[in-house]
C-alpha cells in the first residue's frame, strides 16, 4: 500500500512533527529520502535549521539563570567512529566545569543503525513541578506537551509506529479526523 506523507493536522506543532516522524517509520523514508546518504543530507539541513533556535534556548538559560556567565558552543555536524552523525549545542559555565559534570546539552544525532535522526539532552528525564496557581499551570503547557510527545515516541521506540492510530488511519496517510 502506498501512502502519502502525513500533513499538519492541528494547531499543536510538536504533534505534527511526531506524526511526520511516525509516518517516516511507516513509509520507510525520512522526508523524501529512502537512502542513508539522502537521510544524512536531511540531517545536515535540520541541524543548520535548528542552530539559531538551539542557541536561543541556551542563551536564554544563560542570560536568565547563569547571569550571562556561561558560554554557548556548538560542534557542527560531525561523524562519530561508529558512522553516526551528531551535532551538539552546549552551555558551559565555571561552576558546572568545576563540579565535573556535563554541560547543558541539546544533542541532535543520527545513529548508524537508526532509521532517522533524534534529539535529546545530556541528562533529561525529570522536570520540576512547582505550580501554585492557574497561570503557573498554564505556563507548563509547552513542557507537558514535550514530555507527552517524548513519552509517546519512546513507546513507539519500544514497539513500533503501529501503536499510533493516526499513523495507520486510512490509505492516504492522513489522520482519520482529516478525511
Amino acid at each position: 500500500m502506498t501512502t502519502t506523507p502525513v500533513h499538519p493536522t492541528s494547531q499543536v506543532p510538536n504533534l505534527d512533527a511526531l506524526l511526520r516522524h511516525f509516518a517516516d517509520l511507516r513509509d520507510g523514508v525520512h522526508g523524501d529520502a529512502a537512502t542513508r546518504p539522502g537521510k544524512e543530507e536531511h540531517f545536515r539541513t535540520a541541524a543548520r535549521l535548528l542552530d539559531p533556535y538551539a542557541r536561543q534556548a541556551l542563551n536564554e538559560l544563560n542570560d536568565e539563570l547563569l547571569l550571562g556567565q556561561g558560554v554557548v558552543d556548538a560542534t557542527g555536524v560531525e561523524r562519530a567512529g561508529d558512522g553516526s552523525l551528531f551535532h551538539a549545542w552546549t552551555l558551559w559555565w565555571d561552576e558546572q566545569s568545576t563540579a565535573d559534570i556535563p554541560p547543558v546539552t541539546l544533542y541532535a544525532h543520527y545513529g548508524a543503525s537508526f532509521h532517522h535522526p533524534h534529539l535529546r539532552g545530556a541528562t533529561v528525564s525529570e522536570w520540576p513541578l512547582n505550580v501554585f496557581d492557574d497561570a503557573q499551570a498554564a505556563a507548563e503547557l509547552p513542557t507537558l506537551r514535550a514530555i507527552a510527545a517524548a513519552d509517546l515516541h519512546n513507546l513507539v521506540f519500544q514497539r513500533d509506529f503501529r501503536i499510533v492510530p493516526a499513523t495507520m488511519a486510512g490509505a492516504s496517510g492522513l489522520p482519520a479526523h482529516q478525511h
